[in-house]
């Protein structure tokens, strides 16, 4: 590997990455791989089921609302649990319980629609033992990546694996859809079908290593790994910059995706048709950039990737609150959905690549605190977009996100440790 400075920011090329097929051809990776397309699938499939069982339950759209307010919470609340536990324990466990939670809640609201026995406060139970699920299982698949692959190629595997998401964004929700809307038995099918998906995850699982634990065994607490987290975190200025600029985008930015109903219906007055092209193709445009960055070895600063994809993805979210037609929307959502996967794979790369590996956990379990936390700024933000307009607070966030990354590419001038990253990558 060599490494250069440019602008103050430094310069990490990694040794040989293997690219798409070399990586699935080690099996503990493609295990992983294939284990995320089956969650995943099931997890996004039940978006679709679960509105339309919350509308029909209450009668009420702010039922929804409800839903992903319980998952928020609980997500902010047990995520730094989940990186804890990545970190303490062996990661195929801390993977099969999570995935073992999944299951669970699927099966108990499917098997509820099918008994006629549902009622609104189970699909909040629901929702929040899936995001409890979530908090083990983010942060223990992110860690195993740096376990079982060789140097230089964890931006391959991350891009691969985000796409994985992406892909499964679109596909999980068409397939509900029609399920839905064209049988009687939809919801319940729906949510059992998951069920049965993370019960074949659960089973691949076994193919796993144990993947290392704490060498501290039992005499540190999980109270006392989290604070050595924190402070490991705090006394690095490197990665505390990345966690928040990283907090700061998602929770900023990433709610445009909650607002893609609106966009197509209000501002170009196209409803559901409308709003499912826009979905597709902010998902296309990351499922695109994700092969092209698992296909491509990192010739230049995966710090100048971070900042530039950031910037582009602020200046997309103020394009869409400018694009006067449709096909305007369009076009600015591929580059959105392009610039947040780029940002997102470059951000987790270089979190894994500038900590040591026994932090890995708690570090991946802080960056997805955002993600519970943009589920809770969609709320206050919808509220601001129905009092001043959705253009508004579109351009808004893109104020935010700019400045957030500015800060941090101001902030980072020669703070990003050329040694470190030469170190921890190669």
């Amino acid at each position: 590997m060599t490494g250069e400075t440019s602008g103050g920011l430094a310069t990490v090329v990694p040794p040989s990455p293997l690219r798409p097929m070399e990586l699935l051809r080690i099996r503990p990776f493609a295990v992983l791989y294939v284990n995320a397309t089956v969650i995943f699938l099931g997890v996004m499939a039940q978006t679709i089921a679960r509105g339309w069982l919350a509308f029909e339950l209450t009668g009420s759209n702010a039922a929804l609302g409800g839903v992903l307010l319980a998952f928020g919470v609980a997500m902010l609340v047990a995520t730094p649990w989940g990186g804890v536990a990545a970190d303490r324990l062996p990661k195929r466990l801390v993977l099969q319980v999570s995935i073992g939670m999944l299951a669970a809640s699927s099966a108990w609201i499917g098997l509820a629609v099918a008994f006629d026995v549902v009622q609104y406060w189970m699909l909040l139970g629901s929702s929040m033992i899936q995001a409890a699920a979530f908090a083990l299982f983010g942060p223990a698949r992110m860690a195993f990546l740096a376990e079982v692959l060789p140097d230089g190629s964890l931006p391959g595997a991350v891009s691969m694996l985000l796409v994985n998401s992406e892909i499964s964004r679109v596909v999980g929700p068409a397939v509900a859809g029609v399920l839905v809307g064209s049988v009687s038995f939809g919801i319940e099918m729906v949510f059992l079908a998951s069920a049965v998906l993370a019960a074949v995850g659960l089973v691949m699982t076994g193919a796993l290593p144990a993947g290392r634990g704490s060498d501290e065994g039992p005499t540190t607490s999980p109270w006392e790994e989290l604070a050595d987290g924190f402070r490991y975190v705090a006394g690095r200025s490197e990665l505390s910059a990345l966690l928040l600029c990283g907090f700061g985008v998602v929770m900023a930015g990433m709610p445009y995706l909650a607002f893609l109903p609106t966009v197509a219906s209000d501002l170009f007055g196209l409803g559901s048709a409308g709003y499912g092209v826009l979905s597709a193709t902010s998902a296309i445009g990351a499922v695109t950039v994700g092969v092209l960055m698992s296909r491509r070895s990192y010739r230049g600063s995966q710090t100048r990737v971070f900042v530039m994809a950031g910037f582009a993805f602020g200046l997309g979210v103020g394009a869409l609150a400018l694009a006067p037609v449709f096909w305007v929307a369009v076009l600015v959502l591929l580059a959105i959905g392009g610039a947040s996967l780029a940002f997102q794979t470059a951000n987790q790369s270089l979190l894994l690549g500038l900590s040591d590996m026994a932090y890995h956990g708690r570090i991946q379990g802080l960056m997805m605190l955002s993600f519970g936390a943009f589920g809770i700024a969609a709320l206050p933000l919808g509220a601001l977009a129905d009092a001043v307009g959705l253009r508004w607070v579109l351009g808004g966030m893109c104020v935010v996100v700019l400045t957030v990354m500015a800060v941090f590419a101001l902030f980072t001038r020669g703070r990003l440790a050329r040694e470190d990253v030469l170190r921890d990558l190669g």
